[in-house]
């Protein structure tokens, strides 16, 4: 299969998450688990609920010991699939991919940072 990625993906160490919503912050509409990431997107997996809202235009980064965070980054949702149910459950799990927007110098320099530090090599597949 041929990638068609044009920014290398990173995966992520230890446990970093993204909440999306709209400001004011900490109001948010999904949090979920980060899978992979680059200077430009990354990808979550979240648990589905359909009393959510998908209107929402800009995410946080952080890490579960909040030795990082990163808000207000302006994205755009690029796929957003079914990955698997839990047997015996209403749970639906979905992974959903994302294209940053216009960052600010800043927070390209904390993605970078981030990057760096919190993510090793990753082979994704496309």
């Amino acid at each position: 299969m041929v990638e068609r990625r044009k920014h290398k993906r990173f995966k992520v160490q230890g446990s970093a998450f993204v909440v999306l919503g709209a400001p004011p912050w900490p109001h948010s509409t999904k949090v979920g688990q980060i899978i992979d990431m680059s200077m430009h997107g990354l990808a979550f997996s979240y648990i589905a609920d359909e009393g959510q809202s998908n209107s929402s235009f800009e995410l946080g980064i952080f890490l579960a010991d909040n030795s990082f965070h990163l808000r207000q980054i302006p994205f755009e949702t690029i796929s957003d699939v079914k990955t698997n149910e839990i047997p015996l459950s209403s749970i639906t799990m979905r992974r959903r991919g994302v294209q940053f927007g216009e960052l600010t110098h800043n927070q390209i320099s904390q993605l970078e940072y981030f990057i760096r530090n919190h993510t090793t090599i990753s082979k994704v597949k496309v």
